[in-house]
């Protein structure tokens, strides 16, 4: 087995932990989960999406999401990009704002730190991270516009003054006060793989504080869903890492 295929199996055996726990759960309780689980459908689409110029690849079978689906069996039948964004529209995905392949997947990818910050209350904090990373990443690392529904959900999680920043200064100090954690020290936008890192030890550290509670209610599942999410995450890192040739480093340092 290489290296996509053992990452998608460790990927695989976390779905498959968050649909038994979803089956635990007091009826309606698979809801909690599902903005938690949206990964999954996202990988889904970019799977359908046409190859890069020059490569081809053969699509993987699709994660099988089961009560954790928000709305794959329609969006497994559409055939063209179009097709895709109008689908993701009538949705609870909501309107991507275009229909190329980088506007279907960033319009997804906020739409699900959005659902999380509005459904999931015990992960909005992460949700607004996972906002902070992602508009940055998009504006100053690959200086792409966003487009308008992005931009809109951007601005509901981190206010507007940040998503409608022309400079990353500007962006990190614009943010509210909740969501500026994730960018402390990092100067730079080369930098912002150490701020991906530090989301995932927040994650860690919460969710494990949210574990030791040991009270019923929303919390405890969410603690759940974040420490199996970390444990896949290092366990994807490594197997990349040993790939490598299992030198260890700053990177490795910072995942660890």
């Amino acid at each position: 087995m290489g290296l996509p295929d053992a990452q998608r199996a460790v990927a695989a055996g976390l779905l498959w932990h968050l649909r038994v726990l979803a089956g635990w759960l007091p009826p309606g309780g698979a809801r909690l989960l599902v903005p938690l689980a949206a990964g999954f459908e996202i990988a889904n689409v970019v799977s359908r999406l046409p190859a890069p110029e020059g490569r081809r690849t053969e699509a993987p079978e699709p994660y099988r999401l089961g009560a954790l689906e928000t709305a794959w069996h329609r969006l497994e039948r559409a055939g063209t990009l179009a097709e895709l964004r109008a689908a993701l529209a009538a949705s609870s995905w909501g309107d991507p704002g275009g229909d190329t392949p980088w506007a279907l997947v960033t319009g997804m990818r906020m739409a699900a730190a959005r659902r999380t910050a509005v459904s999931v209350a015990p992960a909005r904090r992460w949700a607004q991270g996972r906002a902070v990373l992602l508009t940055a990443r998009e504006l100053f690392v690959h200086h792409r516009s966003l487009t308008e529904s992005v931009r809109r959900d951007a601005a509901r999680l981190l206010g507007a003054r940040a998503s409608a920043a022309s400079s990353y200064r500007e962006f990190r100090d614009s943010l509210p006060s909740a969501a500026r954690w994730v960018l402390a020290d990092i100067d730079e936008p080369g930098e912002l793989w150490r701020a991906e890192a530090r989301w995932w030890r927040t994650v860690q550290t919460e969710g494990a504080a949210m574990l030791r509670q040991g009270r019923y209610g929303p919390a405890v599942v969410v603690g759940a869903v974040a420490l199996l999410s970390v444990d896949a995450w290092r366990v994807r890192a490594a197997l990349e890492s040993a790939a490598r040739g299992g030198r260890p480093g700053e990177a490795f340092d910072a995942l660890a």
